[in-house]
């Protein structure tokens, strides 16, 4: 088990920013490490693997690949499960579940694919344990196999992480559609607010929703880890010593950054809508940042700075696409940001003109970092972005935009 060829997969856009998180994380060489279309290959041993559960904010899954093989059917699949020794990673207690995903396979039939791989994961399980075999759950299984297919090519991996690690553990209010906490780590780690070797700047994010930027940035400042307040699946492997987990978890905790009794905060969040106010703050609480972020209700468009001196926005507005193709985007937006902003809106427009205007009027010297799809964003806000990231959020292609607020500096069109 120290000889893994662990693959981690990342929203599309993240990959460079996950690949010094992996070696961070390990403490590898960089030459270890390599980053691929869509995640990070790392080889190295099972107790890394733990690690990179409990502590990659980035990630979306940590996956042991086992098998990688030349196919041209789906009995050469069959095949290749075959000879996997998924004996020596569970037992047939455990339920599994089989998920296939392609580029450019010739197989007409995933479905069926992925029926072949589990026959053949079975059938080892019956000679290898006297007849038994586990059951397939594809609602909770204990053991998610992966399978991978590309036009001549199939990876098998066994995912070490059970729910995808975007799922912290505390978030149990949100509203509709909220941000996955992977991206939200991801606009964190882009902007470059936690490396600073001084004293954190002040966050604020005027359209927080139900917290997720602010309480991934308040962890961040307070060094939890991620997967502090969550299980995975790796416990329930055969390698899996209960021990060697409960070390780290330790170490873990007590690394962790405990406020001083009085500390004014430096996280801040606000949202036109009262209940999104009330989700954050009770997600904060069972984050363990409660006392590190101040939320308060309030209009982005007329919300003041928290603090006197300059700091960084961070927000990820609501867009159609994240709510409704068919366009009832309209109702969620009226819920983050209120319904005078929008009355006169024409796509946003107006909406974003006001905003640009009140930042310029009364956020001087601050930093703004906005989460959009929108690559007309700039013109719409009449600001000249700094700098511009590209970033997916699942099927939707979007861009960070960086921009500098200097007091009246509007871009003429």
């Amino acid at each position: 088990m120290n000889q893994l060829q662990l693959f981690l997969p990342c929203a599309a856009g993240v990959e460079d920013l996950l690949l010094p998180e992996v070696l961070r994380i390990t403490g590898l060489p960089p030459g270890c490490a390599t980053k691929q279309r869509g995640g990070v290959a790392v080889r190295t041993s099972w107790s890394h693997a733990m690690l990179l559960n409990l502590y990659s904010r980035l990630a979306q899954r940590v996956l042991v690949l086992l098998s990688y093989t030349e196919y041209r059917s789906e009995q050469d699949l069959y095949r290749a499960a075959s000879e996997v020794e998924w004996e020596r990673w569970f037992t047939p207690k455990e339920s599994i579940k089989i998920a296939v995903t392609a580029q450019h396979s010739p197989l007409t039939s995933l479905n069926f694919a992925a029926l072949k791989v589990k026959d053949a994961v079975c059938d080892r399980f019956r000679v290898a344990a006297n007849g038994v075999r586990p059951d397939v759950n594809t609602q909770w299984p204990d053991a998610r196999i992966y399978v991978h297919l590309t036009t001549d090519s199939c990876s098998l991996y066994l995912d070490t992480s059970g729910e995808p690690l975007f799922k912290r553990g505390w978030r149990e209010d949100k509203g509709d559609a909220p941000l996955k906490e992977t991206l939200a780590a991801a606009m964190i780690a882009a902007s470059g607010w936690a490396e600073g070797e001084d004293d954190l700047l002040p966050l604020y994010d005027p359209c927080c929703g139900s917290g997720t930027v602010l309480i991934e940035a308040a962890q961040i400042a307070c060094n939890i880890a991620a997967g502090s307040r969550r299980r995975f699946a790796f416990e329930k492997y055969l390698p899996f010593r209960r021990a060697d987990w409960d070390a780290m978890k330790r170490e873990a905790a007590d690394a962790e950054v405990v406020r001083e009794p009085g500390q004014k905060p430096i996280i801040f969040g606000s949202d036109v809508s009262h209940r999104m106010v009330d989700f954050a703050q009770r997600n904060a609480e069972r984050a363990g940042v409660a006392d590190v972020i101040e939320f308060r209700g309030g209009d982005a468009l007329q919300r003041m700075p928290p603090v006197d001196e300059p700091g960084v926005m961070m927000l990820n507005p609501p867009y159609g696409e994240r709510i409704d193709v068919a366009g009832v985007a309209g109702v969620e937006q009226q819920a983050r940001f209120g319904a005078r902003e929008l009355a006169q809106t024409d796509e946003g427009v107006d909406f974003f003109n006001q905003l640009s205007a009140h930042w310029k009027k009364n956020y001087a010297n601050w930093t703004a970092w906005v989460l959009t799809p929108d690559l007309k964003l700039p013109g719409k806000m009449r600001l000249k972005e700094s700098r511009r990231v590209p970033m997916w959020n699942g099927p939707i292609e979007c861009r960070m935009f960086r921009f500098d607020m200097v007091k009246g500096s509007a871009r003429t069109k």
